[in-house]
């Protein structure tokens, strides 16, 4: 376990405690559901919960978090579990299709303490939800997270997008066909990787 980063981020001994529950469940339910690649098991701590904990970080605390295709909860768990402890009266709104990625974060969450509601369907399907901070970790291109930005993000709203060394690729691409602000913050747990913080999402 990171220390170091858990400190330099900030993390207090309670949320510490809810995120070794965390990893403990996504342990157990990996070896049934495809939840995070086995081979970066063994990372678990930097690969996964301190990046997602830096996510959390990165922006003010919203009245209304909305993480896309949650999946294994990174880092839509995360930030339930760092807001529940946090800011308790933020709402954190899990979308994920799959039924049975959606079961797992309904467990996780409830054995964490995390006060999340998961809505188990299409992104596109859902309602428009107004998200303060809209986050999606590994899920699609640029250009198709603001789409759904287009459809989720309330239009003062921020969205965190962590992307891998490609990101500059992408950024160009999108910028193509939307307008908007963007911050590149470099990764703590990958120098080659960054948050993009963006606002002012508009069609060009």
């Amino acid at each position: 376990m990171a220390g170091g980063l858990l400190d330099q981020l900030s993390v207090s001994r309670e949320t510490i405690e809810r995120l070794k529950i965390y990893e403990s469940v996504l342990k157990k339910w990996n070896s049934k559901i495809n939840l995070i690649s086995r081979h970066s098991v063994p990372d678990i701590w930097n690969r996964h919960i301190i990046d997602s904990v830096q996510v959390f970080r990165c922006v003010p605390t919203p009245d209304h978090w909305v993480d896309l295709g949650s999946g294994g909860g990174l880092p839509g768990l995360i930030v339930g579990i760092m807001a529940s402890v946090e800011n308790p009266d933020t709402r954190v709104t899990l979308i994920e299709s799959d039924q049975r990625k959606a079961a797992f974060l309904r467990t996780a969450a409830r054995e964490c303490g995390a006060n999340i509601e998961v809505i188990s369907k299409r992104i596109e399907s859902c309602s428009p939800q107004q998200a303060g901070v809209l986050s999606a970790r590994a899920l699609a291109d640029l250009s198709k997270l603001l789409e759904f930005s287009e459809q989720h993000l309330d239009p003062n709203g921020i969205a965190v997008f962590p992307k891998g060394a490609n990101w500059k690729k992408e950024v160009d691409n999108a910028q193509q066909r939307w307008r908007f602000d963007l911050e590149a913050i470099t990764s703590l747990t990958e120098p080659d990787a960054v948050l993009l913080r963006i606002e002012g999402v508009a069609r060009v």
